[in-house]
């Protein structure tokens, strides 16, 4: 079986216009050891991150490539990461900057690209085609609307209900004309938003990433999250109440991705040294089978999510662990192509395969 990994991101800090490139440019001019750097970042970036040696650096094809290691991907997607162009159709170069990338020599295909835009924009009907001029793999968009109630985790807004403001569900209707994909990274108390809006626009395909970030399900973040064993099992039991009634819409697929992002509460393990595979399944093997009953493997995608869960994992331990997860709980030979390929091929409409 080969494999579509349908969340990777790449990026150059150094050269293209990102949030996080002046960090990236000082530490080049003014180095500082990594280890010091990240005890100086607030703890908010430092819980998201957990080493913030990926963000410093070029992340690229071949740099991926090597990450992949034995793990046969023939094709990749590529989501948005934090591009920060100038003018209302400026996150189009991000597109055209990843189509550019030399992808399939000795690497990975690439097989689509999901690009930054939010339907709140006046402009956003028009960036939806810059971005389609911009490459023929383009499929669809993420906007950043991730919001916690814990002010001290990490993310993009500081109120809730962007995804049902009537803004952002007018503006929608423009992605929904041209049959495009909507990418929904939200944390965990933002999945009836996810709801409503596929309740909405029912004919319009949403990825939920992530699973729903449920920041802290696996250990103390921020302020008041995760604090302790009651608190994690509270947030568990809304996540799965939460995520099963988000998968009654039939519009909805799910990643399996993002599992070992820091915020979910991973202890953070020496550079270089990723987490075993047996104690990544003692973690996610609950949410990978609660995903698995209620979305059933023809609405899950497998994506590595690198190199943001590079500082907890290795791609191979990674799908390794998801594999095991999903076999465990009754996940045949067809059920696992489904999710580490077909269903991405399906979503993203990839034929270089």
């Amino acid at each position: 079986m080969t494999v579509v990994d349908a969340h990777i991101h790449q990026w150059d800090p150094l050269t293209t216009p990102r949030e996080f490139s002046g960090l990236a440019k000082l530490l080049r001019y003014v180095p500082v050891p990594m280890d010091l750097a990240k005890r100086l970042a607030p703890r908010r970036d430092r819980e998201f991150v957990g080493d913030p040696t990926p963000f410093v650096y070029p992340y690229l094809p071949r740099d991926y490539r090597a990450d992949a290691g034995d793990v046969p991907v023939e094709a990749i997607a590529h989501i948005e990461a934090e591009w920060i162009g100038t003018g209302p159709l400026g996150p189009a170069d991000e597109t055209r900057w990843v189509a550019s990338l030399p992808f399939g020599v000795d690497t990975p295909a690439l097989g689509a690209v999901l690009g930054a835009a939010d339907p709140t924009a006046p402009e956003f009907a028009e960036l939806l085609d810059a971005h389609r001029a911009a490459s023929p793999l383009f499929r669809g968009i993420r906007t950043r609307v991730e919001y916690h109630p814990d002010s001290q985790v990490r993310a993009t807004r500081k109120t809730p209900g962007l995804l049902t403001s009537p803004a952002f569900l007018d503006g929608f209707g423009a992605l929904a004309d041209r049959g495009l994909v909507f990418e929904a990274w939200v944390y965990s108390g933002q999945l009836p938003e996810v709801s409503a809006l596929a309740e909405r626009y029912p004919e319009t395909t949403i990825v939920l990433n992530h699973l729903g970030t449920p920041a802290g399900i696996f250990g103390p973040v921020g302020r008041d999250t995760g604090q302790h064993p009651g608190q994690r099992r509270e947030l568990f039991v809304r996540w799965c109440d939460d995520l099963t009634a988000l998968a009654q819409h039939a519009n909805v697929v799910s990643k399996v991705s993002g599992l070992m992002m820091p915020i979910l509460g991973h202890p953070v393990p020496r550079r270089g040294e990723p987490t075993p595979v047996p104690v990544l399944l003692e973690r996610i093997s609950p949410m990978l089978e609660h995903a698995l009953d209620v979305f059933g493997a023809d609405r899950l995608i497998w994506g590595s999510n690198f190199p943001v869960d590079k500082p907890i994992t290795s791609i191979p331990n990674a799908a390794d662990a998801v594999a095991t997860a999903l076999a465990g709980h009754g996940a045949d030979d067809k059920a696992i192509e489904q999710v580490f390929r077909r269903n991405a091929e399906r979503i993203y409409r990839i034929d270089v395969l």
